[in-house]
């Protein structure tokens, strides 16, 4: 059937991974480089923290201007100006002689980084009937996962061998690449030439009129709508759990385990490659039990629910006494967090129509990111204030707990704002 039908459709999937495949290789590239730029440029956890802060205020205000943005100039023009801009903050951040210029060139990279969700997920919404979509944001996810894994094998080697100026600039330069195959393969499904008949119909087989060429609504209006509100506390209770993983996971092996970051680690590409796992099965899972009959919304829920509670063991991170304990609680944490992640991004397309989606993706990525400003600062507080006493291992212990609630409360938020996931009428 499916050959009958037609895959070009994946071909869109793949080109949304390797998207998603850069746009956390640049961000993953300051966490391996950070034992050496600390020494370079006398950072301590503060300082750390505070770039991480500025990546993550231009994330918000990116993710808020570009989800409006897409939806009116349309996804494939909107897509191409995000990656040629975060593109260019990577490469630039090489010029960075202080931690102001590197706040500055974060900052930038947040800001064009912040168009990729919006994009991506706005794409699944063209492209995918309700029932595959969960499992397409899956595969797409779980290229954030992929890059994190490339870049302990990639940024350790350029640095060793030209220093970290090099590393941004050819991590950085990688998207210009994508860039060209994004302007020769993507259009809208009924634009585009390559399309069966068949497969245009499979697309389109859901109820839901296709509204992409409508007027796209204000985002202010979409905040006096309780499911936006589902999606904005499901996102900004669990996304600072996700930077926690990608900015201080290199560090806390490094000061609990005596990790040497300055090689390639297998130990991080372990845990990087359990959540591309996460991601493609937590999409599966959810898209599973709809065949099978479930409700949508159910189906999400109890999936969601799931994935919460798998989080939880990462608490006893503290009462491991080597790093390959560690390794395994934390591979089940962040490969849940990617399970849940893909099934939270198609919430929103199963909660609103296709010209509401990109602004609902980027109100809830700004609300994550709103939570991903205020974690940092709380972890470089409690770290420094921990590693002064002589035991940094208890300040992450600390945090170790608070990632193994984050999922419950927001799981409780989003049943609470959202039971049963209407469908917005707008």
């Amino acid at each position: 059937m499916e050959k009958k039908i037609g895959n070009y459709r994946w071909v869109v999937v793949a080109l949304l991974f390797f998207a998603t495949t850069i746009s956390y290789l640049d961000r993953q590239v300051i966490a391996l480089l950070k034992p050496t730029l600390e020494k370079e440029f006398n950072w301590d956890e503060s300082d750390y923290s505070n770039l991480v802060m500025a990546f993550q205020a231009a994330y918000a205000i990116g993710l808020v201007l570009s989800g409006g943005i897409i939806d009116k100039i349309g996804t494939k023009l909107g897509y191409l100006v995000a990656v040629a801009w975060w593109s260019a903050a990577g490469v630039l951040t090489a010029l960075a002689t202080s931690t102001f210029g590197f706040g500055v060139y974060r900052s930038l990279l947040g800001l064009g980084e912040g168009g990729n969700f919006p994009a991506a997920i706005k794409s699944v919404a063209e492209w995918f009937p309700k029932k595959e979509r969960a499992l397409a944001t899956g595969i797409f996810n779980s290229g954030a996962n992929i890059g994190a894994v490339v870049a302990p094998l990639m940024v350790p080697w350029i640095l060793a061998v030209y220093g970290w100026q090099v590393a941004f600039i050819i991590t950085g330069g990688v998207g210009f690449i994508w860039i060209i195959f994004w302007v020769i393969s993507y259009q809208k499904p009924s634009e585009h030439k390559s399309l069966t008949p068949e497969e245009l119909a499979h697309i389109q087989s859901d109820a839901e009129i296709d509204d992409s060429g409508e007027k796209p609504v204000k985002w202010l209006q979409l905040f006096g709508i309780r499911q936006t509100w589902a999606f904005v506390f499901g996102k900004m209770l669990t996304d600072p759990i996700w930077w926690f993983f990608l900015y201080w996971l290199p560090s806390y092996f490094a000061s609990t385990f005596q990790l040497d970051l300055k090689k390639p680690s297998l130990e991080l590409i372990i845990v990087y490659t359990a959540t591309t796992i996460g991601s493609i099965g937590g999409g599966y899972i959810s898209g599973f039990l709809i065949k099978k009959g479930w409700p949508v919304f159910r189906a999400r829920k109890v999936a969601m629910l799931s994935f919460a509670l798998a989080v939880m063991p990462i608490m006893l991170a503290q009462y491991c006494s080597n790093i390959w304990q560690a390794v395994v609680l934390i591979s089940v944490a962040a490969a849940a967090h990617q399970a849940w992640s893909a099934n939270i991004f198609t919430t929103a397309s199963d909660m609103f129509p296709k010209k509401a989606v990109s602004s609902v993706v980027g109100i809830g990525g700004m609300a994550g990111s709103i939570g991903g400003i205020l974690f940092p600062w709380m972890v470089g507080y409690i770290l420094d204030t921990y590693k002064t006493s002589g035991n940094i291992t208890a300040g992450y212990n600390i945090i170790f707990v608070i990632c193994g609630f984050a999922y419950l409360l927001a799981w409780g938020m989003m049943h609470l704002f959202a039971p049963k996931m209407e469908k917005v009428d707008i």
